[in-house]
Protein backbone atom coordinates (compact mmCIF):
# COMPACT_ATOMS: atom_id res chain seq x y z
CA UNK A 1 0.00 0.00 0.00
CA UNK A 2 2.92 2.27 0.10
CA UNK A 3 4.05 4.26 -3.12
CA UNK A 4 7.32 4.45 -4.89
CA UNK A 5 8.70 7.93 -3.68
CA UNK A 6 10.92 9.72 -6.74
CA UNK A 7 14.75 9.56 -6.17
CA UNK A 8 14.65 13.47 -5.62
CA UNK A 9 12.50 13.22 -2.59
CA UNK A 10 13.43 14.70 0.63
CA UNK A 11 10.77 12.76 2.66
CA UNK A 12 11.57 10.41 5.40
CA UNK A 13 8.51 10.18 7.15
CA UNK A 14 6.63 6.84 7.60
CA UNK A 15 3.06 6.19 6.53
CA UNK A 16 0.52 4.42 8.90
CA UNK A 17 -2.58 3.31 8.01
CA UNK A 18 -6.20 4.15 9.15
CA UNK A 19 -7.02 1.56 11.63
CA UNK A 20 -10.68 0.36 12.99
CA UNK A 21 -12.17 2.66 14.97
CA UNK A 22 -12.31 2.43 18.73
CA UNK A 23 -14.81 1.03 20.56
CA UNK A 24 -17.61 3.20 21.79
CA UNK A 25 -16.95 5.14 25.14
CA UNK A 26 -21.62 6.14 25.20
CA UNK A 27 -21.05 8.83 27.80
CA UNK A 28 -18.59 10.00 25.64
CA UNK A 29 -20.62 10.05 22.59
CA UNK A 30 -23.35 11.42 24.28
CA UNK A 31 -21.83 14.16 25.77
CA UNK A 32 -20.35 15.32 22.17
CA UNK A 33 -24.02 14.85 21.05
CA UNK A 34 -25.07 16.86 23.58
CA UNK A 35 -23.01 19.58 22.91
CA UNK A 36 -23.64 23.54 23.90
CA UNK A 37 -26.18 25.14 23.39
CA UNK A 38 -25.20 28.57 23.65
CA UNK A 39 -22.38 27.65 20.08
CA UNK A 40 -25.24 26.43 18.01
CA UNK A 41 -24.89 29.75 16.48
CA UNK A 42 -21.64 30.49 16.34
CA UNK A 43 -21.02 27.24 13.95
CA UNK A 44 -21.76 29.08 10.77
CA UNK A 45 -18.98 31.60 11.78
CA UNK A 46 -15.83 28.87 12.03
CA UNK A 47 -16.38 26.59 9.64
CA UNK A 48 -13.41 25.42 7.64
CA UNK A 49 -12.76 23.06 4.78
CA UNK A 50 -10.00 20.57 4.95
CA UNK A 51 -8.70 19.18 1.62
CA UNK A 52 -6.67 16.22 1.97
CA UNK A 53 -4.94 14.26 -0.91
CA UNK A 54 -6.29 10.19 -0.59
CA UNK A 55 -5.66 7.44 -3.25
CA UNK A 56 -8.67 6.07 -4.96
CA UNK A 57 -9.02 3.24 -3.04
CA UNK A 58 -8.87 4.99 0.53
CA UNK A 59 -11.79 7.51 -0.57
CA UNK A 60 -13.46 3.90 -1.11
CA UNK A 61 -13.09 2.40 2.09
CA UNK A 62 -13.97 5.97 3.69
CA UNK A 63 -17.16 6.08 1.83
CA UNK A 64 -17.99 2.38 2.78
CA UNK A 65 -17.34 3.26 6.27
CA UNK A 66 -19.43 6.50 6.55
CA UNK A 67 -22.46 4.59 4.73
CA UNK A 68 -22.27 1.68 7.16
CA UNK A 69 -22.46 4.14 10.33
CA UNK A 70 -25.50 6.14 7.99
CA UNK A 71 -23.04 9.43 7.70
CA UNK A 72 -22.97 11.06 4.27
CA UNK A 73 -19.26 12.49 2.90
CA UNK A 74 -18.71 13.88 -0.64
Amino acid sequence: MTAKQPPNSKRTGKRVGIGARPPANPHAEAWIRQGDADALGKGDLYTARLTLDITPAMRARIKVSAFTQGVTVA
